[in-house]
Formats: structure tokens, C-alpha cells, sequence
């Protein structure tokens, strides 16, 4: 019994060391993309590094950022992988993310006008993000309708009820859409132009995941989408396509170590392993369908993919301004909350009555039906601060959390400014149907 023991002993020392060994090539990656991306990569990273093995902690850009400012103190994730360069930014600043030395061959300093890679180190571009629009073909052609291929298409009557797209303060991605199109436009026709679009909403889902899924299921015709799901569900069999708008963003979607990272040498190995030709190569996978960084990946993409090397309009009319997104994150995710998100009824129910009085008044001369309509506009288009504002970095100071929900408890200040822009929002609203009601009568 004793030799048994001891022979069972040593049999568990070994494993415990076997183990030991083997957990000290795990690389945790904390990552907001979904398992249809990062299995495939995964799954080749691993063939060609079979001493390392990748954990995937999967959260939504924003968790993720918080995740790794909680666990700063005792730090055990390797890696930060997501889209938003405006998350890496905010790490970057807080002194979470490591400067390292990245192997990158073949692969530009720039994405049209946009810096490739943090010029300091502490983050590399893996891929290019743009940001557009998806429909579902089955599903216009069933309801008469026609795809939408610039964001002002989609406030036209015509796609009433039939949009969907996900709230910034749940996706870093979808942040950066709504922070495009306010530098694109203008900071008062830019979210002019994203109220008259939610007017037309169908729903705002709780993840980036549901606009993509909506669409290719037809619970709702159009999507507004970062380009990669687009791509991947059309390249999986769906009855879907895409468009860039011409006010689009075409940004590199990053990766970074995490300082103090347990693994700082396997994390590393990964990031590089992405900007190799074969990790370049993975993003083609019918599952993934990312923009590639390297020129030379696109000699192996199939037809049609688009190639922001050759064509170099996509992305091309904004040069989107990080620190500006960076300054007023929460800011921005909070006006699109209020005024939209927890008020949408409220907003769809106001577009909703100026387009049917505008349809009414169409082709007559009754000055004053339209007059009342050109002040329903102007009540639905109506902003509570200023670009300048919104800028103010004490202002923006006050917005320190995003809610995932509106009974979400924040900070007093916070609360008090959301309230007055919530008060103004509603009564506008209601104005706004309540005259665009009127004309219609007549």
C-alpha cells in the first residue's frame, strides 16, 4: 500500500509539472470578437506554435477595457484584440498596455490617411475596419424596397420600421460608426442625420452581434454593421451584401500586450503571428472576411473582396480623429442613449408623423402645413450642447460610466445632465408629432 502511494505520488508530480509547464504557454487573450473569428485563428496560430495555447476571454470592447483596468494590480490576461483604436487609447493612457517591438514585413505604416500602428508601440493594426450598411435581398425585394447605400438613404421614408443597429455604449464598434458619421458631417447635422436614421429604427439590439444576425434572418431588412459581418455572412450563404458609404472610417482594427502580461513572450509571438503572411491569410476564411493590412494577402482574396490598397475612396472622406473620439467617449455614447436608445418610441413615433404629413403635402402649396412640418424638423433635429461642448474636458469629465441599461445607477452630475437632456428630448418629440400630426389634417 505504502509502494503505492508513493508511485501514485509521483505520478501526480509529474502531471502537476507537465501541467505546470503547459500552463505557462497559455496566452490569455481578452478579445470582443466573436468565436467565429477568433476559433479560426486560434485554430492556426496553434498549428504553426504547438508549444502555445490561446485562452479566449470573450467581452464586449467596453467590459473588456474594464476587465483589464480591474485586474491591473494582479494582472493575468496577455493580450487586449478588438477593434475600437479609442479602447487602446484609454488603456494606453491608464498605463495598462506594454511597449513592445513588433515584426511587421510587408505591411504599410498607413491605412489611407490613418496611421497604421500607435506610433509609441504600445499597439499594432491587424486588420482594416470600415463601417457601412448590410440588407438582406430576399427581405427588400419581399417589401419593395431597394438597398441603401449611403447613411442619407437611410432616413427616407421608405425604410421605416425596417433598420436595426446596436448602441454605441454597447459597442465600440457601433461607437465609432455614430463618431464617424459626427465628424463627417458636423457635430449638429452628423447627429441630425443618426436621429432621422433611428427614426426608421426597427429595434437597437444589446450586442453588435444582433444587427448582423437580424439581417441575415430577416427580423429586420437593413443593418447598420462594421464591414467584417457584412463580408462573412455573405460569404456563409446569406442572402445579404454591403456598402461603404462614401462618409465612412476606414481604421485598423488592433491588437496589444498587456503590460505586466504573465506570458509577455507567447503574447507577443501571437501579435506577430497575425502580421505574417499565413496569420494575414486566416482573415479570408469565409468565417472572418476581415480587410487584410499586408498589400499582398489581397493577391489571394476572392472576387470582388474589397481592396482599400487599390481603391483608395473607401474610407477616403474622413480622417477620423482619435483623441477627439477618445475625449468625449462616454459623452457621446450617453447623448445617443438619451436621445435615442432609452427614447426611441418616442423619436420613431415623431419621424413617423413627419413623413406622413410630408408624403401628404408632397405636391401642394399649403404654406402653412409645411411651415408647421419645417418646425417638427427643427424640434427633432434640436441638440442640447455644442460641439464646443462637448469638447469641454471638464464637461465630458462628468460622464465617468456607460450604462448597459437606462435603470443603470451613475454619478450624481452625470444623472442631473441626463435628466435635463431627457426632459428637452421628450417634450421635443412630442411636439414634433403633435404638429406634424396637425399638418397632416389638413
Amino acid at each position: 500500500m505504502k509502494k503505492h502511494i508513493l508511485r501514485t505520488t509521483a505520478a501526480a508530480a509529474a502531471l502537476i509539472s507537465a501541467s505546470s509547464a503547459f500552463a505557462g504557454d497559455k496566452i490569455v487573450v481578452v478579445t470582443s470578437f466573436p468565436n467565429s473569428m477568433t476559433g479560426p485563428i486560434e485554430a492556426a496560430f496553434e498549428k504553426a506554435n504547438p508549444g502555445h495555447d490561446l485562452e479566449i476571454l470573450n467581452k464586449k470592447t467596453s467590459a473588456g477595457v474594464k476587465y483589464i483596468q480591474e485586474i491591473a494590480d494582479g494582472n493575468t490576461a496577455d493580450i487586449f484584440w478588438a477593434s475600437a483604436p479609442d479602447a487602446f487609447e484609454v488603456l494606453k493612457g491608464d498605463g495598462l498596455l506594454a511597449k513592445v517591438d513588433i515584426s511587421s514585413d510587408g505591411i504599410p505604416d498607413k491605412i489611407g490617411a490613418y496611421p497604421m500602428n500607435d506610433p509609441a508601440g504600445y499597439y499594432y493594426g491587424f486588420a482594416a475596419a470600415g463601417y457601412g450598411i448590410m440588407w438582406n435581398e430576399r427581405y427588400l425585394k419581399g417589401n419593395d424596397l431597394t438597398p441603401a447605400k449611403n447613411w442619407a438613404d437611410l432616413k427616407d421614408a421608405a425604410y421605416h420600421g425596417h433598420v436595426g443597429m446596436s448602441a454605441p455604449s454597447r459597442s465600440g464598434t457601433t461607437h465609432l460608426t455614430v463618431e464617424t458619421l459626427l465628424q463627417g458631417e458636423g457635430w449638429d447635422k452628423g447627429w441630425s442625420e443618426w436621429k432621422w436614421i433611428a427614426g426608421n429604427f426597427s429595434t437597437v439590439t444589446e450586442r453588435s452581434f444582433g444587427v448582423p444576425d437580424g439581417v441575415n434572418t430577416g427580423n429586420f431588412g437593413l443593418g447598420i454593421v462594421i464591414d467584417f459581418f457584412g463580408f462573412s455572412s455573405k460569404a456563409s450563404g446569406f442572402p445579404v451584401d454591403f456598402a461603404y458609404p462614401e462618409v465612412t472610417a476606414l481604421v485598423p482594427a488592433n491588437i496589444a500586450v498587456v503590460n505586466n502580461a504573465p506570458n509577455s513572450a507567447g503574447a507577443q509571438a501571437f501579435v506577430e503571428y497575425l502580421l505574417t503572411p499565413a496569420g494575414q491569410e486566416v482573415l479570408l476564411d469565409p468565417a472572418i472576411m476581415r480587410l487584410p493590412i499586408n498589400p499582398a494577402t489581397y493577391d489571394k482574396a476572392p472576387e470582388g473582396f474589397p481592396n482599400p490598397f487599390a481603391d483608395s475612396s473607401i474610407g477616403a472622406a474622413v480622417k477620423f480623429d482619435v483623441a477627439k473620439s477618445g475625449a468625449r467617449y462616454n459623452l457621446v455614447n450617453s447623448m445617443f442613449d438619451v436621445m435615442i436608445t432609452y427614447r426611441l418610441d418616442d423619436l420613431r413615433a415623431a419621424v413617423g408623423a413627419v413623413h406622413k404629413a410630408e408624403a401628404k403635402h408632397a405636391g401642394g402649396d399649403n404654406a402653412e402645413a409645411k411651415a408647421l412640418i419645417t418646425e417638427a424638423r427643427a424640434l427633432i433635429d434640436a441638440n442640447p450642447i455644442d460641439e464646443a461642448k462637448s469638447l469641454d474636458a471638464e464637461f465630458a469629465g462628468i460622464f465617468t460610466k456607460k450604462r448597459k441599461k437606462a435603470s443603470d445607477e451613475v454619478g450624481q452630475r452625470q444623472a442631473e445632465v441626463e435628466q435635463a437632456w431627457d426632459s428637452m428630448v421628450v417634450e421635443n418629440y412630442r411636439k414634433a408629432k403633435a404638429l406634424a400630426d396637425k399638418a397632416a389634417a389638413m
